[in-house]
């Protein structure tokens, strides 16, 4: 119904209705005069046709223009209910090529789109033009003087003559396709220019106001449609790519230890804590089948989709050399020479790799860059610091090992920096010191390893608030029974 408001307040701002009784027809027009402008049929009345006789013609004229400007507009509102049921872009753009040529009586029509990477106006959809006319050449906005008034106005241009015309680029090819006077609208959306749409006629025509008006309205709706059918289908890409993130998220969550491995003498918790679906940190229990289990805590650079597939190359470069030689010093070598051949040097990553002896109460590792993880005795602090640099950079780098004796009570709590760098409104940072804090606190409040990590977690929280987590988070707690 907007087209409907729209057309008629621009054709009917003054109308007069005029009732003739003796041929019981109503005439809707701006005035006489206006039917006798110029392109009328009126115009070419005799002029000594008396009064009467032309009274009788107008309201028969008038009465069969109203009836084509009624046509008009239903062909307008079938138009926008195509447009309301069609979210293919392309089909949108048909419909309205095929539309155009029909209410205008039009001998062509051509819809271009802007293609801002190289300011080319690019054929998307036509009406009636041959592939000859079609392969003219291209249209670029820096050179086509018609395009820049229109984008430069936001007002339809008129070419009276394409053929002659010296803002045309092609009138030798406009002479061959037999087009002569064209109309050219903006397809503008909330000041936004999508493309420009262009109708041509077979002869010398002056477009009037209501054909000139039809076009904006056709013009303004079908950039509507366009930007609607743009956003339907990003929102359907982007769906898309949601659910395959999602599944991929969930076979990466599949890689992570569900729960602890029972150890005895030991009490062990985790927290993972992905920012996206999927995540750049991982953390492994690796059975070593003598009884000992393989720790292993890792952060490689990034997050997301890149991070996650560097995340599953880590894990599985780890786990096949820990079939073979699950020692320290040798898998994180062997790990390392393996990332250093198959990714950039701006892909690295960090790790603790240890080896837990439950029956000899020790753990044997080393940290490849990775943040110390913190030794809890009797309430003193221990940084675990033995390792070397960082996964990934250096493929003859060499980590030395630390074997360290467990006693009970010992508190053995790994994380990554999702932790230590989770930031409050104020841009604080958590830091290590609070991490040593929340983690002395829920020792003293003789926390098992589920209720220190969930401690910790809780004072995090508090400090940063509501504030977006920018990070992975993971947690690994061994307590010592």
């Amino acid at each position: 119904m907007l087209f409907f408001a729209q057309i008629l307040r621009w054709r009917l701002p003054k109308s007069l209705v005029i009732w003739h009784v003796c041929h019981g027809v109503v005439g809707v027009y701006d005035s006489i005069d206006d039917l006798l402008c110029k392109g009328s049929l009126l115009s070419k009345l005799p002029e000594n046709l008396d009064q009467h006789r032309l009274d009788k013609l107008t309201l028969t004229l008038s009465r069969s223009e109203l009836r084509r400007r009624v046509q008009e507009l239903g062909t307008l509102y079938q138009l926008t209910a195509e447009f309301a049921g069609t979210r293919d872009l392309q089909e949108v753009l048909n419909i309205v090529a095929a539309t155009v040529v029909e209410v205008l009586r039009a001998k062509a029509c051509s819809i271009r789109l802007i293609n801002e990477d190289n300011d080319e106006l690019l054929v998307k959809a036509v009406a009636n033009l041959s592939a000859d006319y079609l392969d003219k050449g291209p249209i670029h906005l820096s050179q086509s003087l018609i395009d820049q008034e229109i984008l430069a106005t936001g007002k339809p241009v008129y070419i009276a003559n394409q053929q002659t015309d010296p803002r045309v680029l092609y009138p030798l090819e406009a002479r061959r396709e037999g087009l002569v006077s064209a109309l050219c609208a903006p397809m503008t959306y909330k000041n936004r220019t999508e493309g420009i749409i262009r109708v041509y006629t077979p002869r010398m025509h002056v477009f009037d106001s209501f054909e000139v008006g039809l076009l904006e309205a056709i013009a303004s709706q079908a950039a509507t449609a366009i930007v609607n059918a743009r956003l339907y289908s990003e929102a359907v890409v982007s769906a898309t790519m949601k659910r395959q993130l999602a599944l991929a998220g969930e076979v990466q969550r599949r890689m992570i230890p569900q729960s602890p491995p029972q150890l005895p003498g030991f009490d062990i918790d985790t927290a993972y804590v992905p920012t996206y679906e999927l995540s750049g940190d991982f953390f492994d229990f690796i059975p070593l089948g003598d009884g000992r289990e393989g720790i292993v805590l890792c952060d490689v650079v990034g997050k997301g989709v890149r991070a996650s597939l560097l995340t599953a190359s880590v894990r599985a470069s780890l786990r096949a050399h820990v079939a073979n030689n699950p020692e320290v010093t040798d898998v994180l070598a062997k790990v390392n020479r393996d990332l250093c051949a198959d990714t950039q040097t701006s892909d690295f990553a960090t790790m603790f790799y240890g080896v837990l002896d439950p029956a000899g109460r020790t753990v044997s590792y080393s940290s490849a860059g990775h943040i110390a993880p913190i030794l809890v005795r009797s309430g003193a602090i221990k940084e675990l610091t033995v390792g070397g640099g960082v996964l990934g950079i250096d493929a003859d780098a060499t980590w030395p090992a630390e074997k360290v004796d467990l006693q009970k009570g010992d508190i053995l709590f790994l994380y990554t920096d999702g932790l230590s760098e989770a930031m409050n409104f104020n841009d604080e940072e958590f830091g290590s010191e609070r991490v040593k804090d929340a983690l002395l606190e829920a020792i003293e409040l003789g926390r098992d390893a589920n209720g220190i990590v969930g401690h910790v977690l809780w004072q995090m929280r508090r400090f940063a608030g509501l504030q977006t987590r920018f990070d992975d988070l993971t947690l690994v707690v061994f307590k010592v029974l």
